[in-house]
């Protein structure tokens, strides 16, 4: 089957969706973007001149229409035969290998966008919408034209990787509101930097898992590495999300001593392990 096969179902809605659902995630990552200079520009234009008073609702409010044209460069990307063919080039064709960082891929998709810097940041994001895309268009080139399930549908959007929907995220926002800094509710009390990485940590563990179900052919050394490679690095993901997420609790409010109790775990073992890495964990 041709890398056009890619295209195969791809009504304009769920191209669209699926476009909208990348872009939109890296606008929840743009807060760290200090080379991103366009949207806000975009968003204090749509605002009015200053969204500064009220930064948090406009970046509800104005969102579609600030990210919109790069919504349209992504979908016309992602529906590009010779962009599928750089993703194939990228997952090593014949001879499968992890997606590189620097893959030919998102470089490309970074300078369509003019945003050159944005291919290592797309490619690294590993449990998001464009890699779980790129991961169906290189499983239905290499199903050789069986029928496509879900796992190689490159247009199926998993639900949490829509995009949030402005009605969802301003109740969210009056739900923080009523209840400032109370650690009450999780958005407010933790970061949305560090939301945003125990996100994208699970996301690539999931991503990671899903990789490894088709590794069951060949010699058993070579399966067994590769299974308890990829096992080893997703344990050490989920360490790395149970980490950020007790610590986030912590900081939010949450006494050590009740978290303790639902890790089962000694108050001083957990605290050690809060700040092994030189973070501060309350009592």
């Amino acid at each position: 089957m041709g890398v056009g096969g890619a295209a195969g179902g791809a009504g304009p809605e769920r191209v669209f969706a699926l476009a909208r659902a990348v872009v939109a995630r890296w606008w929840e990552q743009a807060f760290g973007w200090e080379r991103e200079t366009v949207w806000p520009r975009r968003l204090h234009l749509v605002a009015g001149g200053d969204a500064g008073g009220d930064l948090e609702r406009w970046r509800v409010v104005g969102r579609d229409a600030v990210v919109f044209p790069e919504v349209v460069a992504v979908a016309e990307a992602l529906l590009d035969p010779a962009m599928a063919e750089l993703v194939w080039v990228d997952s090593g064709a014949g001879r499968p290998r992890a997606l590189p960082v620097d893959g030919l891929f998102c470089r490309r998709l970074g300078e369509r966008l003019r945003r050159a810097w944005l291919g290592p940041l797309a490619a690294a994001d590993h449990g998001g919408p464009l890699i779980a895309w790129m991961g169906r268009v290189i499983r239905l080139r290499r199903s050789a034209g069986g029928p496509p399930g879900y796992d190689n549908d490159p247009w199926w959007l998993r639900q949490e990787h829509q995009a949030a929907t402005m009605a969802g995220q301003l109740r969210v926002l009056g739900k923080e509101k009523k209840a400032p800094g109370s650690g009450t509710m999780w958005r407010a009390a933790v970061p949305a930097e560090q939301r945003m990485l125990i996100t994208s940590t699970l996301d690539s563990v999931q991503e990671q898992l899903l990789q490894l179900r088709g590794v069951h052919s060949g010699p058993t050394a070579d399966v067994a590495r590769r299974l308890l490679r990829g096992l080893g690095h997703s344990a050490g993901l989920i360490e790395n999300a149970w980490k950020r997420t007790a610590l986030a609790a912590v900081n939010g409010g949450v006494p050590l001593e009740e978290m303790a109790r639902w890790v089962d775990m000694p108050v001083e073992v957990l605290r050690e392990m809060l700040t092994a890495d030189g973070h501060e964990a309350g009592g």
